[in-house]
């Protein structure tokens, strides 16, 4: 069993979708991610070159999102579980990608993922 790290709620503002308007004009999307990982070796130590950088993985996938343009949210969600198994520390990872107020009447429209290292690989 491994550990979890989670980033919450990451508010980021991007080009997604298929039609013409959402081409033209940036939508929030609400992004969660669950890495999975062996935690131990940095809290035996306290050392950050034991540790999964979560804040290096949320600034990369800062910069992917928001420097992207996307059609689906699952091209989008697969991209940020790349970004995230980069890190060989990270055996899996949860990645939670919402579109609020895609649809009327819901709060948001969302898909969630999981992807291994070997899912990666392959």
């Amino acid at each position: 069993m491994s550990d979890q790290i989670v980033i919450k709620d990451l508010l980021l503002r991007t080009i997604i979708g298929i039609n013409e308007e959402e081409r033209r004009n940036r939508q929030d999307v609400l992004i969660n991610i669950t890495l999975h990982a062996d935690t131990r070796p940095a809290g035996a130590c306290d050392d950050i070159e034991d540790a999964v950088n979560y804040r290096t993985i949320t600034k990369r996938v800062i910069k992917r999102v928001e420097e992207s343009s996307f059609y689906l949210v699952e091209k989008m969600a697969a991209e940020i579980a790349e970004i995230c198994l980069e890190d060989p520390r990270v055996e899996a990872v949860d990645v939670r990608v919402e579109k609020p107020g895609a649809l009327r009447f819901a709060r948001s429209v969302g898909l969630e993922i999981r992807r291994t290292r070997t899912d990666v690989e392959a």
